[in-house]
């Protein structure tokens, strides 16, 4: 059987996913017609990695099933499951470290927290997998079709509460290895965080700082998909 985490990757509706993924095959027509680049995640031209990216066929089992149930919860197959099962051990301690610090339901950090987080440190590393796939994330997670954006540009303009703002500021601290001290952990607790809170941040800017250099390594190339995912508002029809 596989992991039980990943009914939890794609936890935004199907309907909501459906409209996007409307959207990403309309763009991807209109791009082709215009002449541009092949989009298609589909698409077994479609360059994903600069390392060969095995076939599924020739993949352990567990893997295989993870992906088919993560591109049935989806829709599609984000390129990272394709990029690192490149290397099966390393793809399964990836993945069960990703569930632990992004779908665990304990302490203070929301989905979206914890999406926006990846945004604003990616986006630092210069990862564009990551500042698109998650970015996508956080617009379904929080609802919110604009923040990730500011956030792409300069999360200092970006329009955050206080509490967002203290818990980007924390994770930047740790993205841009500075020395931590105890005014960064009081600055977390004025705004409602506590210690174990100030880890989970922390953590995740530390995982991604890894994920993000691997995505450069490999020249991952974010999904087609990603770029529509969250902009398109839900036609009022589809829950019939």
């Amino acid at each position: 059987m596989a992991n039980s985490f990943v009914l939890k990757l794609f936890r935004p509706s199907a309907l909501t996913l459906s409209a996007s993924l409307r959207a990403a095959r309309v763009f991807r027509r209109s791009s082709a017609a215009a002449g541009g680049t092949r989009l298609c995640s589909s698409d077994e031209s479609e360059k994903i990695s600069r390392y060969p990216v095995p076939y599924r066929k020739d993949l352990p089992y567990d893997i295989v099933e993870l992906m088919g149930e993560v591109e049935a919860k989806g829709g599609f197959l984000p390129n990272v499951f394709k990029a690192l099962s490149h290397r099966p051990a390393e793809f399964r301690a990836f993945f069960a470290y990703y569930n632990e610090l992004m779908n665990k339901e304990t302490g203070g950090l929301t989905k979206a927290d914890r999406e926006l987080i990846v945004v604003a440190t990616s986006i630092h590393n210069k990862c564009l997998y990551c500042v698109v796939s998650h970015s996508a994330l956080h617009r379904i997670y929080s609802k919110n079709p604009t923040l990730a954006d500011q956030v792409i540009v300069n999360y200092e303009n970006a329009e955050l509460s206080p509490r967002q703002r203290a818990m980007l500021d924390f994770a930047l601290a740790v993205c841009r290895s500075d020395t931590i001290t105890e005014q960064h952990f009081q600055s977390l607790e004025e705004v409602g965080f506590d210690r174990e809170d100030a880890w989970d941040i922390g953590a995740i800017a530390s995982f991604f700082a890894m994920s993000n250099r691997m995505a450069h390594l490999t020249d991952m190339r974010p999904n087609a998909e990603f770029y529509i995912m969250g902009r398109v508002p839900r036609d009022k029809g589809e829950g019939k």
